[in-house]
């Protein structure tokens, strides 16, 4: 049986008229800014070692552990890169990260949870930086069972904000103060990365960005990253070849998983 030909040319104009809001809808989705934020992987820095040609850690009052010798690794601290509070970020650069591994749109308010513009921003970041600085100190202070009064640490990082170093910052304290505690330090020579709050009684806390973080990492060379153990999950989604997991929940957990890698006894993995 043949069909109208003027019955199949109407259900084609409904079609059509169907079709054009739709479009049209499509269009003004793709132009509106939404709350979202790109991001990548950052920097790292090597916390025992000198960024923009000043040490990150200075230590007074004491001398410390003689430094530079092989077991003298590299501690990085890692970071995400992302887009400014205030730029526009559209619907095709989100779609366009679903299918790079080393991009992620990120909700505004996860990345940027105060602050509107990127001064307000910079200023709380700030902020952190200096709340984080002061746990780490505490904590590493702690775990030597010294007291601010034994000795000052003078930390220094350029153009980092955020409290995400915490744990590193520790580590790197008490790598430049006792090492160890039997003379060398604690990577073994590695170049051992990571991230994670810390408080001044030495707990760990989760930070977010972890999967670009750690794809700066085994950018930067790291063969090992100590993760917040609550964020396991996220690390090994899209973990690099050759990158180990270690999870850590305090700064004597940290310092007892280098100490058995230094050694090659077991370490517990994500």
């Amino acid at each position: 049986m043949l069909r109208s030909p003027l019955r199949l040319s109407v259900r084609h104009r409904t079609l059509v008229i169907c079709a054009v809001p739709f479009v049209a809808l499509l269009a003004v989705a793709a132009l509106a800014p939404l709350p979202m934020s790109l991001a990548q992987p950052g920097l790292t820095a090597n916390v025992i070692g000198d960024n923009k040609s000043k040490p990150v850690i200075t230590l007074s009052g004491t001398e410390g552990r003689p430094v530079g010798g092989k077991d003298d690794g590299k501690l990085l601290m890692t970071t995400i890169a992302a887009t400014p509070p205030d730029a526009t970020v559209k619907l095709p650069d989100v779609v366009s990260t679903w299918f790079r591994t080393d991009r992620a749109a990120m909700p505004s308010e996860a990345v940027y949870p105060q602050g509107e513009t990127t001064e307000e921003v910079e200023k709380h970041n700030e902020g952190e930086m200096r709340k984080s600085q002061q746990s780490a100190v505490k904590a590493a202070l702690r775990q030597l069972h010294l007291s601010p009064g034994d000795v000052h640490v003078t930390l220094r990082l350029a153009d980092v904000g955020g409290p995400s170093a915490g744990l590193l910052f520790s580590l790197g304290i008490v790598d430049k103060i006792d090492g160890d505690g039997r003379g060398a330090g604690l990577t073994g020579g590695r170049s051992i990365a990571g991230t994670g709050t810390i408080e001044a009684d030495g707990k760990v806390g989760p930070v977010g960005g972890v999967p670009l973080k750690t794809k700066a990492a085994k950018r930067d060379g790291a063969t090992v990253f100590l993760v917040p153990k609550a964020e396991c999950g996220d690390a090994k989604a899209q973990l690099p070849t050759g990158l180990r997991l270690v999870p850590v929940t305090t700064l004597d957990g940290a310092l007892d998983s280098l100490k058995s890698l230094k050694d090659g006894d077991r370490v517990s993995g994500c």
